[in-house]
């Protein structure tokens, strides 16, 4: 299966569990591994064959930023269920939301989860 990627797109939002990322917010970065068959956009060089990545990226900025999660996990999970619902070629997707400034007592670059689901039926 061919994969359209979109990586580390920098969204500004208030996720989390603690009353301070929700009142100060932080950098959040998504990335997404979309599966669809590009044979056809590819020989024909038709974007109507294929998925927009800028509809793609634009749909995940909107909910990561309109829109508040106390779980990078739901935020993961709504990103892919809405993008799986909006655009039909796509097959399965892959959404991986990184915290690089997760409130955690501990030296670490951040963290991260990443969710992957596939259409039904």
């Amino acid at each position: 299966m061919d994969r359209i990627l979109i990586h580390r797109l920098a969204v500004f939002a208030h996720h989390g569990v603690l009353p301070e990322e929700n009142t100060l917010g932080q950098r959040f970065y998504l990335s997404l591994e979309a599966r669809l068959d590009l044979g056809e956009a590819g020989r024909r060089d038709d974007i109507a064959a294929t998925v927009s990545y800028a509809d793609l990226a634009a749909l995940s900025h909107a909910i990561a930023t309109q829109r508040r999660f106390r779980l990078i996990e739901a935020l993961a999970e709504t990103i892919a269920a809405e993008a799986l619902a909006a655009f039909p070629a796509l097959a399965a997707i892959t959404v991986r939301v990184d915290k690089p400034g997760a409130p955690v007592p501990l030296v670490l670059d951040g963290v991260a989860v990443e969710v992957t689901r596939t259409r039904r039926g």
